[in-house]
């Protein structure tokens, strides 16, 4: 031990340097403040210079800055599927796939033409599909029955733990059509399996909630959970309560059907283009809902609107072919259009 090495007490906290030797085995020491006190020898113990070194070199250490709060995780609002994957070249299995950040309560249904005309609706499946889920619901669909396959009609609502924003339950038909499904075939997602795949919930936004004012608003309804369970459990025996875009299999195009109460101030140009809204609305309709055909009654008159939905037709592609309909009834004043 020399004058000028480092010094730690073995008794007490404190270090200094070694300043000088005192008589009866003494040393001085300076501790902190130049302050200078004798110690025993056996009283000190040396700092090596490596941690001598450490202990002299300034703090490297800066204050722990506090860190701002975490942003909200972004939810995942979107990608309900139904998917079909084969499970060999013949037969399909169907999928319900839920690839959101919401608890998906379902119900899962078909519709078809009954025997004794008009549809009748098959519950197939009903459950909850939570987050990131997906359920496998039956192996039934052929490739060789496609042109049979009934429409599927998916009944759902959203669900999350907390606080968060109220949203439409989905009501959502698909049929499938050979000039799309076989289109549609990509990883399935959460099942990550190749299939042919169908999104619910692509179109449209989240209906806004009202800015009026609280006591100005309509007080919800009180929903039990038991009493919406039981309904979503409960046969559909009654095909109108799902068919409520289907139309009529007689669609009327002429004014004074669609506009009752008289056209008011609207131009040919407007009634032409109401009457054309009117027929792509219908035709979309009976295509989603799966009716076989469908007749507008367009008139004679100048021909215009004959021309245009003739048109139209010829260059839809779920369109199998259109004629005119019933001459004794309509004469040339009504179309007839058979679907694909």
């Amino acid at each position: 031990m020399n004058i000028g090495d480092k010094v730690r007490l073995l008794r007490a906290k404190g270090e200094g340097i070694v300043s000088r030797f005192l008589p009866g085995n003494m040393i001085e020491i300076e501790i902190e403040d130049g302050f200078r006190i004798p110690v025993m020898r056996s009283e000190l113990v040396a700092v090596s210079p490596m941690e001598a070194e450490k202990l002299l070199r300034p703090s490297t250490f800066e204050p722990q800055k506090p860190t701002a709060p975490a942003a909200p995780s972004i939810l995942a609002n979107q990608g309900i599927y139904l998917a079909f994957v084969a499970v060999n070249d013949r037969e399909y299995s169907l999928y319900l796939v839920n690839n959101t950040d919401w608890d998906f309560p379902y119900s899962l249904g078909e519709e078809s033409a009954a025997p004794t005309g008009g549809v009748q609706f098959r519950g197939v499946f009903a459950g909850m599909l939570k987050a990131r889920a997906q359920q496998k619901m039956n192996d039934l669909y052929t490739h060789a029955t496609f042109e049979t396959w009934p429409t599927f009609v998916v009944q759902g609502l959203w669900f999350r733990a907390g606080k968060s924003t109220l949203r439409a339950p989905l009501v959502k038909r698909v049929k499938a059509r050979a000039t799309t499904f076989f289109k549609n075939k990509t990883t399935v997602p959460v099942l990550n399996q190749p299939g042919f795949v169908t999104q619910l919930d692509a179109e449209g936004t989240e209906p806004t909630q009202p800015s009026a004012p609280s006591s100005n608003r309509p007080r919800p309804n009180t929903i039990r959970p038991d009493e919406l369970k039981a309904e979503m459990l409960k046969p559909k025996n009654d095909p109108d309560t799902l068919s409520v875009d289907r139309p009529s299999s007689v669609v009327d195009l002429h004014t004074e059907a669609l506009l009752p109460k008289g056209t008011g101030n609207r131009g040919p140009a407007d009634l032409l283009k109401l009457q054309l809204e009117t027929f792509e609305k219908a035709l979309e309709n009976a295509v989603a809902s799966g009716m076989s055909e469908i007749t507008f009654i367009h008139g004679v008159g100048s021909g215009a609107l004959r021309t245009e939905l003739h048109k139209r037709l010829g260059q839809h592609p779920h369109v199998r072919f259109f004629e005119d309909a019933q001459k004794q009834k309509f004469g040339y004043g009504a179309t007839k259009v058979s679907l694909k």
